[in-house]
């Protein structure tokens, strides 16, 4: 094995190792030894570089998902967390963008998986605070690109604070694409409060909303409350959604959009 060939192995199993403890809320050292099939010490290892970068908080014997879940926040997890999920919803959603109109993209990986569909629905203008969007669409010659500015936050990767309220509130869009860390029977949630002002602004900003939300952020919740959920006028969720969370949600919405893998 290479060297390229070991540093991508070990980032991945560094993220399905973190992906895991925030999922169960915590893990011993020897269960992740077993499950990733490498050895203690390479567990302690990779948990040292996980608190390091404030994935993961390590406790005696094992380590604990961070409660602020900066594990979830952090953009490099989320580039690389459900792609094949939110390829299909950002599909089904970019279909809903009408030619010729203008849509605003939150700083989610699941809007920048619409943006990377939406050269289809051309011409169009693009507004965003994330500099990810603003990177894949720089050079398209038929899509009219405004950036959302603020206070750069690399840990996003996007544009927050005042800067960018005020920004989104001084124009609006024909449709505003959200995603948010977490979603119930009738709120959606995110547990990062600038973010959440963000957002709130934006869906104040839209004509049509939509919540884009991969089937991993369904039956869950976080610290702030982004909106109810019949603020927005779709809700889209990729195919993996378990069937009787779907119709808990739509028991609660009437326009739930289910993107097929």
């Amino acid at each position: 094995m290479n060297t390229r060939q070991h540093t991508s192995n070990r980032t991945a199993r560094r993220h399905g190792m973190a992906e895991h403890i925030v999922r169960q809320g915590s893990a011993s050292v020897t269960d992740l030894a077993e499950i990733f099939s490498v050895s203690v010490m390479t567990v302690h290892r990779d948990l040292d570089e996980l608190e390091r970068q404030g994935m993961v908080r390590k406790v005696r014997g094992g380590a604990t998902a961070q409660a602020s879940n900066v594990f979830e926040s952090n953009i490099a997890y989320r580039l690389k967390a459900h792609t094949a999920e939110k390829d299909a919803i950002g599909r089904l959603v970019a279909e809903l963008i009408e030619l010729g109109g203008s849509v605003m993209l939150d700083d989610s990986t699941t809007a920048l998986a619409v943006a990377r569909h939406l050269r289809e629905s051309a011409p169009l203008t693009v507004l965003t605070n994330f500099l990810e969007i603003i990177r894949l669409l720089v050079d398209s010659p038929d899509i009219r690109l405004i950036a959302l500015g603020g206070e750069y936050h690399s840990t996003h990767d996007s544009f927050l604070g005042l800067g960018c309220v005020d920004a989104v509130e001084a124009v609006s869009a024909d449709a505003v694409v959200v995603s948010t860390s977490a979603v119930s029977e009738r709120y959606a949630f995110h547990q990062e409060q600038e973010i959440v002002l963000v957002k709130r602004a934006m869906l104040r900003s839209g004509r049509r909303r939509i919540l884009a939300v991969d089937h991993s952020k369904l039956a869950r919740v976080a610290l702030h409350r982004v909106a109810p959920l019949d603020e927005f006028d779709d809700i889209v969720v990729d195919s993996r959604a378990p069937a009787e969370t779907l119709q808990r949600l739509r028991d609660h919405h009437g326009n739930v959009r289910v993107a097929q893998m």
